[in-house]
């Protein structure tokens, strides 16, 4: 069973780039971006994770963090996060724990070849730890602002 828009997000830990253990409860009483990108230092998921880092500090001012999740690595994390200088924690899903539960963990095609991977999408949690909004197949352009667009909407 997947994870829907009104249901509350489950306490499964995962490691941040940091080395630090981290679950999606842990930011009770903010709202959290939760996106979820296929792999670190891609074109699509540099911009992405880019974009995000521009918007960080608007995203902070509407009580807003960000959280990146893929099945990197924790040693590509951090030199994602030091290359291009992100101020937000990249949690690790190699075991694809957090993806299956939020059902972004599919087959994809590409050039004819079939494989298990990251679906890109995003989710807005609540402060109470409920999922309130969700984008699956995301275009990267123009998306951390919509995103960040609602957060600013549901509080007016």
């Amino acid at each position: 069973m997947s994870i829907e828009v009104g249901n509350i997000v489950p306490n499964i830990e995962l490691v941040a780039d940091s080395g630090e253990k981290v679950s999606l409860t842990d930011y009770k009483g903010k709202y959290v971006v939760l996106y979820f990108y296929p792999k670190d230092m891609t074109p699509g998921c540099t911009t992405e994770a880019c974009d995000f880092r521009d918007q960080h500090q608007s995203f902070a001012d509407v009580n807003a963090v960000i959280v990146g999740v893929s099945p990197d690595p924790q040693e590509k994390h951090q030199k994602f996060k030091e290359k291009h200088d992100l101020p937000f924690q990249l949690l690790v899903d190699d075991e694809h724990e957090l993806a299956e539960a939020f059902d972004v963990w599919k087959l994809k095609k590409n050039f004819g070849k079939e494989y298990m991977g990251i679906e890109r999408s995003t989710f807005i949690i609540d402060p109470d730890g409920k999922i309130i909004k969700e984008w699956r197949k995301v275009k990267v352009k123009e998306h951390v602002e919509e995103a960040l667009n609602y957060i600013k909407e549901i509080q007016s």
